[in-house]
């Protein structure tokens, strides 16, 4: 049972992995392809998917496994304080990382799982998989980091 509101009280390290599931958004920006400027250690999203992410719903084919079929595919959980950087500034584990407060259309305000695709702020529609794609640095786009 997720208690009410339990992200504006618990750590993202204090909380359940039933209430860590739920704190994500479902908008697929983490599985997009992300290029980092060896000198600058500035962070470039393109508009590349993993070749895992269903690009309608935004969410992972096999979420269960993803790691043992995407040798780069990062545990969030596990390896939080290198994943944050590489998180865009809208995302539910940065911003309460950040202690910021979550979107109006984040589902666990909204509640409804499709909000954040109305609003804008998810993949869907915006994407192509990794295997049509030769050059990531033809496919960095904005709207990830910007949204």
């Amino acid at each position: 049972m997720i208690e009410p509101e339990f992200w504006k009280y618990k750590t993202l390290q204090a909380m359940s992995a039933e209430e860590w599931e739920a704190l994500c958004d479902g908008c697929g920006k983490c599985c997009l392809y992300k290029l980092e400027d060896a000198e600058t250690g500035e962070i470039f999203y393109t508009d590349v998917a993993c070749r895992l992410l269903d690009l309608h719903s935004c969410r992972c084919t096999d979420y269960q496994h993803r790691a043992q079929k995407v040798s780069d595919c990062l545990s969030l959980r596990e390896e939080l304080t290198e994943a944050l950087k590489w998180l865009p500034s809208t995302c539910a584990y940065r911003l309460i990382g950040e202690g910021k407060e979550l979107f109006d259309w984040h589902p666990l305000i909204s509640g409804d799982p499709e909000t954040v695709h109305q609003a804008g702020m998810s993949a869907r529609g915006r994407t192509v998989l990794e295997f049509q794609v030769r050059d990531l640095e033809d496919h960095v786009v904005d709207w990830p980091a910007k949204d």
